[in-house]
């Protein structure tokens, strides 16, 4: 009997000590399998190991630029660190589907997420009270012992906001009050990105050798064409500029009716049919120049579209508060996720982002080939799986 306790004891601790090794692990993979919704039994083991969450109701944060919408996700046990969350260019804000998944599924793998949402982000306008706000959220978030035992929060900004949170973060008031900052398909200069958007190019690569470097699976970076959407949100943030003050507000209504049937048209094609309808029926009532560019707009014609918006950023100079290349850089640790293939925000903007930050901050990017702009919903390689349940074992340890 001794013989075969001697035996079976150091077996039973060593599966015990790897089986303890690895659940940090098996969490973040079993995240990444729901937030893709995935099916199948490795599925229906993902959501066996999700924690229960309480959803709490809307309420608002006091900014200086007024309420900010916000929510909580709270996991069933207390949670050591709260992230705060915040949505990209959407008109849905904190209730858009994406970033409602996103949360539940981080809290159910124990993070505590507090959804943030500035009021022009859902107005498709990219703007400093943005970032002003998400500032001003950190400050009210890390303050609250329930939220923050430690007087430190994280981060996270998805897409256009993934910028806006690194400037956030990167400012003296709560610089120190950040555990990490998550940037998600998110930019380093928004001309650079705006200049993307209309003309297709961006500025020269780093090469292969120092790309893999860089960003894991920074290699795999294309510059693919530009989706239609970011040259229509540029126009819109450039209305000014693009026609005759009276043609301005009308102009602004036609491409808003527009962005939003795009974003009905991801989950009710059918629906959104009739919203692209009236976006059309808007801009034929429009009168030139605002007319032709509402054509280009319906027609999804991104040359056209961006061959005349082009001029106008040359000669605009965007404010330091929307451009992590030209705002103070976080101390706490900055993570860079991005599709390989983005057509809307160019992944070559983390390699940039991670060039310069890797000087002041611990920076860890990946580019994977699992990801399109700000959503995991590909099928890939068990290789391109494992860098991301690395990434994001490393980012919930924080």
């Amino acid at each position: 009997m001794r013989r075969v306790a001697y035996v079976v004891l150091p077996v039973a601790l060593a599966t015990g000590l790897m089986v303890w090794h690895f659940l940090p692990r098996l969490a973040a993979l079993a995240l990444i399998v729901r937030v893709a919704k995935q099916e199948g039994p490795w599925a229906r083991l993902a959501r066996l190991a999700a924690a229960k969450v309480h959803e709490g109701p809307i309420f608002s944060i006091s900014t200086r630029h007024g309420p900010m919408e916000a929510r909580l996700y709270r996991p069933e046990k207390p949670a050591r660190r709260t992230t705060i969350l915040v949505p990209g260019v959407h008109m849905d804000g904190i209730n858009e589907e994406r970033l409602v998944g996103l949360a539940r599924e981080l809290a159910a793998s124990g993070m505590q997420v507090l959804t943030v949402a500035p009021p022009d982000l859902a107005r498709y306008r990219i703007t400093p009270d943005s970032t002003d706000m998400l500032e001003d959220a950190v400050a009210w978030a890390s303050a609250r012992a329930d939220l923050a035992p430690d007087g430190r929060v994280g981060l996270m900004g998805i897409s256009f906001s993934g910028g806006l949170a690194l400037v956030a973060a990167g400012r003296p008031a709560v610089r120190d009050r950040i555990a990490f900052v998550l940037s998600f398909g998110g930019h380093d200069d928004l001309g650079r990105v705006l200049r993307y958007l209309c003309q297709g190019s961006t500025d020269a690569l780093p090469s292969a050798t120092e790309a893999r470097v860089l960003a894991t699976g920074g290699a795999n970076i294309t510059i693919p064409k530009p989706h239609d959407y970011g040259g229509v949100v540029t126009l819109l943030n450039l209305a000014e500029r693009a026609v005759p003050n009276s043609q301005v507000a009308p102009l602004q209504q036609a491409i808003t009716v527009f962005l939003q049937a795009s974003s009905i048209d991801r989950l009710d094609p059918a629906k959104s049919e009739a919203v692209f309808a009236r976006a059309r029926h808007l801009g034929d009532a429009l009168p030139d120049p605002a007319r032709t560019l509402m054509t280009y707009v319906n027609q999804r014609n991104v040359e056209k579209l961006g061959e005349t918006i082009a001029p106008w950023l040359a000669t605009i100079e965007l404010p330091p508060a929307l451009s992590p290349a030209r705002s103070p850089a976080p101390t706490a640790p900055v993570f860079l996720l991005h599709g390989a293939d983005d057509s809307v925000v160019p992944a070559s903007e983390t390699l940039f982002l991670a060039r310069r930050l890797r000087q002041t901050t611990r920076v860890r990017a990946l580019a994977s080939r699992l990801i399109t702009h700000a959503e995991v919903n590909r099928s890939a390689a068990i290789a391109e799986i494992w860098r991301l349940s690395d990434f994001w074992q490393d980012l919930m340890a924080r």
